[in-house]
C-alpha cells in the first residue's frame, strides 16, 4: 500500500514536470517566433500605424506621440524599450535592447545606427554575457551607422557624427565624432526644433 502511494506521487511529480518543461519550451518558442515576425515581416511593412502597433501592444514598447520607428529596423528582445515624442528612428538600424534602450524626446537617429547593450567578458573563464542600458536623452542627434556601446548616457542636446564610436557619456550639448567618439565643440543651446520624420512609405 505504501508502495502503490509512493509510486503514485512519483507518477505525478514526473508528469508535474513534463508539463512545466513544456510550457518553458512553449514559451520560448512563441518568444522567438514573436521577435522573428518583428524583424523579418512587421519591420517591412510600409506603414507606420500596423508597425506601431505590434512594436507597442506585442513587443510592449513605450512609443511616444508623433515617434517613427521606420523600415527595416531590428530589436533583440521584447520590452525594455522606449522612446518619447517626435523622435524618430531611421531605416535599418539595430537596437540591441537586451540591457534597456531609453530614449527621450526630439531624437533624430540616423539610417544603420547600431546601439549594443550586451556583450561578453572575455576575461571571465565562463565568456559571461554582460547586459546594461543605454540612455538617450532629449535633442539628440545620431548620425549615419554610428554605434553606441552599452553603459552610456547622451546627455540633453549631444550630438555623435557618423560613422562614430561612443563608449563613454557625452555631455549636455556636446558634439562628438571619431573611433573612438571624442568631444569637439558644443553646439549651441536654444534648442527648439522637432525631429518628428515621416514619409508615406517608410
Amino acid at each position: 500500500m505504501i508502495f502503490s502511494r509512493n509510486f503514485g506521487n512519483y507518477k505525478f511529480f514526473i508528469r508535474a514536470r513534463s508539463f512545466i518543461l513544456l510550457m518553458e519550451i512553449l514559451k520560448s518558442f512563441f518568444s522567438d517566433l514573436k521577435l522573428w515576425i518583428c524583424n523579418f515581416i512587421i519591420a517591412y511593412i510600409p506603414s507606420h500605424g500596423v508597425r506601431l502597433f505590434y512594436y507597442k501592444y506585442v513587443m510592449k514598447f513605450k512609443i511616444g506621440k508623433n515617434a517613427s520607428i521606420h523600415l527595416g529596423c531590428r530589436f533583440n528582445t521584447s520590452g525594455l524599450f522606449s522612446m518619447g515624442a517626435n523622435s524618430t528612428i531611421n531605416q535599418y538600424c539595430h537596437m540591441d535592447n537586451r540591457g534597456g534602450i531609453y530614449i527621450g524626446s526630439n531624437v533624430s537617429i540616423s539610417a544603420q545606427v547600431s546601439i549594443v547593450t550586451a556583450d561578453h567578458d572575455f576575461e571571465d573563464e565562463m565568456c559571461v554575457a554582460r547586459k546594461d542600458e543605454v540612455v538617450i536623452e532629449d535633442y539628440v542627434f545620431i548620425g549615419y551607422g554610428a554605434k553606441i556601446f552599452k553603459n552610456v548616457k547622451m546627455h540633453y542636446g549631444s550630438v555623435l557624427g557618423g560613422a562614430s564610436l561612443l563608449t563613454k557619456d557625452t555631455l549636455p550639448y556636446g558634439i562628438y565624432y571619431g573611433v573612438p567618439a571624442k568631444f569637439k565643440k558644443e553646439r549651441r543651446k536654444d534648442l527648439k526644433h522637432t525631429s518628428m520624420y515621416k514619409r508615406l512609405f517608410h
